[in-house]
C-alpha cells in the first residue's frame, strides 16, 4: 500500500432518510440521495471488480446498499451466525464511541446469511459476543439479490447486491449510539471476495493486513 493512504482520514458523509423497505436490490427511491462510495482493492493485483456502496441513516438506525462485480458466488454457508469471513461477504464496521476499542461488526453474505457481533479488540486481542434475545427493535433487516446468474453456491454471475438496515437498539451497550446532524462516528465498509481460494480484500479506509485496524477506520459524518 503507498505511504499516501495512510494521510488524511477518510470521510464518509451519511445523509438523513425517513425508514423504508428493503428488496435486496437498491429500488428503493429513498436511495437516491446517496452518493455511490466506490471501495479502493487494497491486496492484489488481480483484475479488480467494482465494488462500491450507499448510506443512509434514519432515526432508528442506519442503512447500507452494497454493489458488487463478481463472476462466481464462492459461499457455501446456510446459516447466520456462521464464520462468513471465510467466504464472499460484505462488512461494515461501527465505532460511535472511541473512547475505548469495543465496536460492532456485521457481515452478510450474497446467500443473505448474517452475522452481526460486538469485538473487543485490544492490541489485537479480538473477543466477539453476538446477540442474545435477537428480536424485537434489535434486530437487523437485510436482503440480497444476483445479477446474471443465480443466487445459489458457486453460481456463474455478473454482480451482486446486498441491503441491510442496522437498528441503534442493536448497538447497546456501545455509547453514542443515536446520531443527529454534525455526529461522527468512526467505521469502514468492506468487502472480501475468494478468486482461486485466495481473499481479495476491498475497503474505504485503508488497511495493513486485517479490517479490524481499528486505528486507520474512516469518519462517519452524519448530515
Amino acid at each position: 500500500m503507498d505511504d499516501s493512504d495512510r494521510g488524511e482520514t477518510e470521510i464518509i458523509e451519511v445523509k438523513k432518510t425517513s425508514d423504508f423497505e428493503l428488496n435486496g436490490k437498491g429500488e428503493n427511491p429513498n436511495w437516491n440521495s446517496a452518493e455511490w462510495i466506490t471501495l479502493p482493492q487494497r491486496n492484489s493485483s488481480v483484475e479488480n471488480q467494482l465494488t462500491r456502496a450507499k448510506v443512509l441513516y434514519s432515526e432508528n438506525g442506519i442503512y447500507f446498499l452494497f454493489y458488487c462485480e463478481d463472476k462466481e458466488l464462492t459461499a457455501t454457508m446456510n446459516s447466520d451466525f456462521e464464520d462468513l469471513w471465510n467466504e464472499d461477504v460484505v462488512e461494515v464496521f461501527l465505532w460511535p464511541n472511541n473512547s475505548a476499542p469495543v465496536y460492532f461488526e456485521y457481515e452478510i453474505s450474497p446467500l443473505d446469511y448474517e452475522l452481526p457481533i460486538l469485538v473487543s479488540n485490544e492490541e489485537g486481542n479480538i473477543v466477539r459476543w453476538m446477540p442474545f434475545h435477537y428480536d424485537s427493535d434489535r434486530r437487523t433487516r437485510h436482503a440480497t439479490s444476483v445479477e446474471g446468474g443465480e443466487k445459489r453456491s458457486h453460481s456463474k454471475i455478473l454482480s451482486w447486491k446486498a441491503e441491510f438496515f442496522i437498528p441503534f437498539q442493536l448497538l447497546r451497550p456501545l455509547l453514542n449510539i443515536t446520531p443527529g446532524v454534525g455526529s461522527m462516528w468512526k467505521g469502514n465498509i468492506c468487502r472480501i471476495d475468494y478468486q482461486r481460494e485466495k481473499a481479495i480484500l476491498w475497503s474505504k479506509a485503508p488497511i495493513e493486513t486485517s479490517f479490524h485496524e481499528y486505528e486507520h477506520f474512516a469518519n462517519f459524518l452524519f448530515q
